[in-house]
């Protein structure tokens, strides 16, 4: 798990209502406190497209199209791509 992900699961295990600065924590975890900041807040979120559910849910569907013998474009995975996440996704 990647240290901003620990340090955020710290300040979420806090009790509600428990005084915490985001300069020690970020101290302890070493990672920037603007980060962890921003990102507890909500206000900056990773860029991931897809959840690990529906990123399983494509590559169960890619193995599928294979072993069927149809290999996927890259047209044909970016279009079940917005399917899954619901937005367009872009070519690149």
């Amino acid at each position: 798990m990647p240290a901003i992900d620990e340090a955020i699961a710290y300040i979420d295990s806090l009790a509600l209502g428990e005084k915490f600065e985001y300069v020690k924590v970020a101290k302890m975890y070493g990672v920037d406190r603007i980060t962890l900041s921003r990102r507890h807040r909500r206000v900056q979120r990773p860029r991931c497209t897809l959840s690990p559910h529906q990123e399983a849910e494509l590559v169960r569907y890619i193995k599928e199209l294979t072993k069927r013998r149809l290999p996927p474009t890259r047209s044909i995975i970016r279009n079940f791509m917005s399917k899954l996440a619901t937005k367009d996704v872009s070519k690149s």
